[in-house]
């Protein structure tokens, strides 16, 4: 086994994240019972992963679902930004860094349109990897087969020339499925050593 290239997801791994911490803070404020607004925000959430909407359509649609005005609106999507980007796992993007030139790099990320510009000046994302397959520009989400496909064809390697690097076991099992070899994160250290582990053979 020859491993050319390593993919890592971005939410949960290289981004350190809280999904949720956004509704404690705004169901209240809304008047909505917990859980309402992942209910109400889950078509625009859905089309926004795969390109559907751009990103000013999808400020206006949640406004409109919520009832915002202007400066509600400009505050719930700073909140819901904040909450989507977390912050960096500084340790292992330092080590999907130095993996180059001797691997090729990617990142594979079920995302929200908008999310390249905004990871990009926060956390220079695209100066990490040589390819970042985006769902909200691809159209496709993991566990979809394509996506992992998408990645592979963008670095010039076969599926059993990749280790991927995922926390949601659907992710992991669908990309082993797909011919990778796929590492569950659980943490940091944890990860670099499984990876580590495939890349010596």
């Amino acid at each position: 086994m020859t491993i050319k290239a390593v993919a890592f997801d971005i939410g949960g791994v290289l981004e350190i994240t809280q999904p949720g911490s956004l509704a404690p803070t705004w169901e209240p404020v809304l008047g909505l019972r917990p859980g309402e607004l992942a209910q109400r925000l889950a078509g625009v959430s859905a089309a926004g992963a795969v390109g559907a909407i751009s990103e000013p359509q999808a400020g206006q649609r949640m406004a409109e679902i919520l009832g915002l005005d202007a400066s509600q609106s400009r505050a719930f999507l700073a909140d819901l930004w904040d909450e989507y980007l977390g912050t960096l796992n500084t340790e292992l993007a330092a080590y999907f860094g130095r993996l180059r030139p001797r691997y090729r790099t990617a990142i594979i990320s079920n995302s929200f349109v908008g999310a390249r510009d905004r990871e990009q000046r926060r956390y220079g994302l695209g100066d990490l990897a040589d390819l970042i397959v985006y769902s909200h520009e691809a159209g496709v989400c993991k566990p979809d087969p394509r996506i992992y496909q998408l990645a592979c064809r963008g670095l010039g390697v076969r599926a059993a020339d990749m280790v991927f690097l995922d926390d949601v076991p659907e992710f992991v099992e669908a990309a082993r499925q797909a011919g990778l070899h796929a590492v569950l994160f659980r943490d940091t250290g944890q990860a670099i050593a499984d990876i580590q582990a495939l890349l010596a053979g």
